[in-house]
């Protein structure tokens, strides 16, 4: 089995602008979609959400300049990652497709991680 991250962009405007009981529809298919991960055995870690990008801080350069946000559009920003294990990188893509994400106008990334 290899490891695979999945990186998770929202549309926090698209998010900020839903009710609350879309709030919750959404939390929902969340929930089952990663429940059916853990059913097929393939995840490894749920991740973590993370804040908006414009509560980040960016340190860039030999000085170590601190400077606010990432500074990429809304739509690059991360909102939160996992892990998936499964057999093949098409494998992770084909899992990745049932994200929720989707649905609001955000978009993943799987990536392979490299393991020594």
């Amino acid at each position: 089995m290899k490891k695979y991250m999945l990186l998770f962009h929202n549309d926090d405007e698209k998010l900020a602008a839903l009710s609350p009981s879309e709030m919750q529809a959404l939390g929902q298919k969340w929930w089952g979609w990663l429940e059916s991960l853990k059913a097929q055995g393939v995840l490894e870690s749920a991740g973590e959400r993370l804040a908006p990008a414009s509560l980040a801080k960016s340190i860039r350069g030999s000085k170590k300049l601190v400077s606010d946000g990432p500074f990429t559009e809304a739509k690059d920003a991360v909102g939160g990652y996992m892990f998936l294990k499964t057999a093949s990188f098409d494998r992770a893509v084909e899992l990745a497709q049932g994200c929720p994400i989707f649905d609001n106008g955000g978009s993943l990334e799987v990536r392979p991680v490299l393991v020594p």
